[in-house]
Parts: structure tokens; sequence; C-alpha cells
């Protein structure tokens, strides 16, 4: 009898595991990348860095990020939260922070020179990329992305206006 008991409760939980991990909602809420131009596609050379720090609340259905960055060889453009594989280049997923050259969305922070840019981004946040099956304000599309491991941060500058500095999203911390 202890044993079926035994056997009933590892299976329960197995089950609980399962349907947990098939709910993108219950993944990893914590992700983070370094960034660094060899990173880039194509990669390139610079002594630029930046890290980038999400948390993901489903409840809220909201983004909070931390992003930081020093060293650009050209002013700062732009940053972003793009769709795609490490290695390959994707479409906008999310607005970080832009500038007058390139504004971004409406409320989408202003860029520093260096330093450090937070922001909460919720559904209306979500800008595609519609051409690769995320449409504008899919939040938990964005999310499972993230938590898929199939998104990348990047700050484009006036002399690498692809990106100078990319990272790929983990989940937990120190992820290149």
């Amino acid at each position: 009898m202890r044993q079926l008991i035994g056997v009933t409760l590892v299976l329960a939980a197995a089950l609980s595991l399962t349907v947990q991990a098939a709910d993108g909602r219950r993944g990893p809420k914590h992700f983070s990348a370094q960034l660094v131009s060899y990173q880039e596609v194509p990669a390139l050379s610079s002594e630029a860095v930046g890290r980038i720090d999400v948390a993901i609340d489903d409840a809220a259905q909201t983004i909070a990020y931390r992003l930081s960055f020093d060293g650009l060889e050209g002013e700062v453009r732009q940053a972003h939260i793009h769709f795609a594989q490490r290695g390959v280049n994707g479409g906008i997923m999310l607005w970080l922070c832009g500038t007058a050259t390139n504004p971004g969305p409406s409320g989408t922070p202003v860029c520093p020179a260096s330093g450090d840019v937070t922001g909460l981004l919720g559904p209306e946040g979500v800008v595609g990329p519609a051409g690769q099956g995320i449409p504008a304000g899919a939040f938990e599309e964005a999310a499972a992305a993230i938590r898929a491991g199939v998104a990348y941060a990047n700050v484009h500058s006036a002399v690498f206006p692809g990106g100078e500095v990319r990272g790929q999203l983990r989940a937990g911390g120190g992820h290149r």
C-alpha cells in the first residue's frame, strides 16, 4: 500500500511539472544577457559593453527591464529586444529606448549617451515582428520567445547602425 501511495505521489508530481512546462507562463521569470560586439551578426570589434536584465510578470502582463551600456564607438541611436536565435538577425519585438534620430513608439524612454535605462513594457510595447509570427500586442508570444531563448537585446549606434553590442537573453544571470 505504501508503495502504491509513493508511486501515485511521484506520478502526480510528474504530471504537475508537465502541465507547468506546457504553460509558458509557468517558466522562468528572470533573464539577462551580457552585450558584446562579438555577438552582433556579422561580428564586430568594439570595446563597448552592456548588460540587460529582464523580469516577466505574467499576471500583470509586464516586462520590466534594466539596460546598461558603455563605450559605444558612435552616438547611441536605439536599443531593442529582437526575435531570433543566436547568430541570426531578427525583427524588433520590443523597444527599450530611442533617440531623436530613432524615437521609437510613443512612450519609449530616451537612450542615455551611456549608462542605464529602465522601463516597464506591457502588451502595447510588443511591436512585432508580424512577419515572424508575432503580431503587435501579443504579450504572451513575446514572453514565450524570451523564455525559449530566441530573443536578443542590442544597442545600435551611429557607427554601427545595425547594432554595436548584442546578447542572447537567457534565464538567470551573466550570459553572453
